[in-house]
C-alpha cells in the first residue's frame, strides 16, 4: 500500500505540473497576455536628429501631422517648436490624432533653447498733421510746438528766447547745442504740463508754453 501510494503521488506531482505548463501554454497562445505585449509594441522611444520637427516625426511614425500636441503632451513639451537634439521622445504610435490642427515647427536645436524671433513691428498708425499758426504742419505735439515757436530751427533767436523750443538762456545752461535743446525741452514740458501733447493743448489756449 505505501509503494501504491508513493508511485500515485509521484504521478499526481507529474500530471499536475505538466497541466499547469499546458494550461500557460494555451493561455499565451490563446492572447491573454497579448495587451501588455501589444501596448509595449506600440510604444516607441524616438531620438531627436539634427533637422528634426515634431511635425516631421509625427509624419514619420504615423503618416501624417496630426499627431504633434500628443507627442509633445506625452513628454512634457510646452513650446512645440522647441526640441532638440539628443533629445529622447516616447510616445504611443497607436494614440488617436489630434483634434487641433498642428501648429508648424522650426528644426531642432543642437544647443541651448534659441531666443525666439521677435515678433514683427506693428505699423504705427499714421497721426493727422497739425497745423501750427505760422502755416508751418507737424505730426506730433512736439514737433508743432517747434514749427510755432522757431519754425524748428535750433539757431533762432528772439530776445532772451534761443532755438527749436524758444526756451531761454537760463533755462539751457548756456549750451545751445541741438541735444542740449532737446533734453531741456524734454524735461521742461514733462515737469510742467507732464506731456506734449498737453503743451499743445496750452499753447493753442494761451499763445505760449
Amino acid at each position: 500500500m505505501k509503494t501504491f501510494n508513493l508511485k500515485q503521488s509521484n504521478l499526481t506531482a507529474t500530471l499536475s505540473k505538466k497541466s499547469v505548463a499546458f494550461l500557460a501554454t494555451t493561455l499565451i497562445a490563446g492572447g491573454l497576455f497579448a495587451t501588455a505585449t501589444t501596448a509595449s509594441a506600440d510604444e516607441v522611444t524616438y531620438v531627436v536628429k539634427p533637422g528634426d520637427t515634431l511635425s516631421q516625426i509625427s509624419d514619420k511614425f504615423y503618416n501624417d501631422q496630426t499627431h504633434i500636441q500628443s507627442i509633445a503632451k506625452a513628454n512634457n513639451i510646452s513650446n512645440i517648436a522647441m526640441i532638440y537634439v539628443g533629445e529622447s521622445l516616447t510616445f504611443n504610435t497607436d494614440a488617436t490624432s489630434d483634434t487641433e490642427t498642428p501648429a508648424k515647427s522650426v528644426v531642432a536645436q543642437a544647443a541651448a533653447p534659441a531666443v525666439a524671433a521677435p515678433a514683427p513691428a506693428a505699423t504705427p498708425a499714421p497721426t493727422a498733421n497739425i497745423a501750427t499758426g505760422n502755416g508751418f504742419t507737424a505730426n506730433s505735439a512736439k514737433e508743432a510746438i517747434a514749427m510755432t515757436e522757431s519754425g524748428g530751427s535750433y539757431s533762432a533767436q528772439n530776445g532772451q528766447y534761443y532755438g527749436r523750443y524758444q526756451l531761454t538762456s537760463s533755462y539751457l545752461g548756456g549750451d545751445f547745442s541741438p541735444a542740449n535743446q532737446e533734453r531741456v525741452a524734454d524735461n521742461y514740458v514733462a515737469g510742467r504740463y507732464g506731456s506734449w501733447e498737453a503743451a499743445w493743448q496750452f499753447h493753442l489756449s494761451h499763445g505760449w508754453y
